[in-house]
């Protein structure tokens, strides 16, 4: 049973080359809770395409390399994945300091990309008109965190913390800029390492500058938990605010408490939000019900995480499917074509002057501690 929303039918005779996909990933280190989702989704698909026979015979193979959430890391694996490997697109990074180092090195090799990397500058289709975003770009994520934040949560002092990696610090100057253009006041800000002990100091700082609510830039989920846990040691209510990681699933085993993790609000999806019945849309429904017989654990993860690893891999065969080979010109030309994809993350909608794909109005902010299948209910406050 195919994961793909298309079909792949199989020539008389079927091609030995594989479509080789070269995957950049942070499976291991601090920034290696969105790969976890990422990568079962990507397995998921392929999967599935190869199961039903391939793209016109074509098996496709995955070429996955450890980043660690280094940019040299980074670097070296791509070089290696284009010269040595010679693989036909790269699904990668999957954290924004990384891809700031690895985009121009796709850009001269002219290989195509998808990534799900929010900073600004990564999108660019004169500079890179290779590269193409399949997640909301951090201006949109963060004009959802801070909607909620001034027009939800009505408050008017915040404190914005992120952690020292490149999306970190990025992040956090877009963000304190945004919300002191809209007028609110950013009482403390801080790019703290990731592997920080104690946030104690940090958050003491924030609660002695009067913050009604901490906005959180990080992927790391160690330290959000820490922040979390150093929340309830100081008997603050303040809410957190911010980033997708602090809805993971991992976050229940770090928190001292299972309260620890109340009144967290993380950005989150339509396609991924439950309503007061517990149902999702129903093509999320149907899909959840396919990764579940097919054994891919959700509890642990996000399943927009897990839907865009699918998304990214159908988007590749799909451009392979119509454009008829591997070549990258005509992958990058199909992509340019995609006024609505429909995928299982969103409705992706590109062109040669637009490569952020994602739709701005399916973003949400969701809470993080009601989990069920990587999905989540609304964040309070939304009709």
């Amino acid at each position: 049973m195919s994961a793909a929303s298309f079909s792949f039918p199989a020539p008389a005779i079927a091609q030995s080359e594989p479509i080789k996909i070269g995957c950049l990933a942070a499976i291991t280190g601090p920034s290696s809770a969105p790969t976890v989702g990422f990568n079962r989704g990507v397995n998921f698909a392929v999967d599935a395409i190869n199961g039903a026979g391939g793209v016109k015979g074509r098996k496709i193979e995955l070429v996955m390399r450890d980043t660690q959430g280094d940019p040299t890391k980074a670097v070296n694996a791509t070089q290696e994945l284009i010269s040595a490997a010679k693989v036909h697109a790269i699904w990668g990074p999957l954290n924004s300091g990384e891809a700031l180092a690895t985009t121009p090195i796709m850009a001269r090799a002219k290989m195509p990309d998808l990534h799900p990397c929010v900073v600004e500058s990564l999108i660019d289709p004169v500079k890179f008109p290779n590269a193409f975003r399949i997640a909301p770009s951090n201006s949109q994520w963060d004009d959802a965190v801070r909607n909620y934040c001034l027009k939800i949560l009505k408050v008017k002092k915040v404190a914005v913390i992120g952690d020292t990696t490149g999306y970190g610090v990025t992040a956090v100057g877009a963000s304190v800029a945004a919300f002191k253009k809209d007028g609110a006041e950013v009482v403390y800000q801080a790019n703290v390492d990731s592997t920080q002990p104690d946030m104690t100091p940090d958050m003491l700082r924030a609660k002695n500058a009067g913050a009604e609510a901490i906005v959180v830039w990080s992927v790391s989920t160690g330290m959000e938990a820490r922040m979390f846990n150093t929340r309830a040691t100081m008997n603050w209510d303040v809410p957190f605010v911010g980033h997708p990681s602090m809805a993971s699933g991992e976050l229940a085993s770090l928190v001292a408490k299972p309260e620890n993790w109340k009144k967290v609000y993380a950005i989150g999806y339509k396609s991924c939000s439950y309503d007061s019945a517990g149902k999702l849309p129903p093509k999320s429904e149907d899909l959840v019900t396919r990764l579940a017989k097919a054994n891919v654990a959700l509890n642990d993860t996000l399943l927009w995480w897990v839907a865009g690893g699918i998304d990214c891999i159908e988007l590749i065969a799909k451009a392979v499917q119509e454009s008829g080979s591997t070549d990258s010109a005509g992958i990058v030309k199909y992509w340019n074509t995609l006024s609505s994809y429909p995928g299982y993350f969103g409705n992706y909608r590109f062109s040669p002057t637009e490569h952020n794909g994602y739709l701005t109005d399916e973003i949400v902010m969701s809470e993080a501690s009601t989990a069920k299948n990587g999905t989540f209910a609304l964040a309070p406050g939304y009709t």
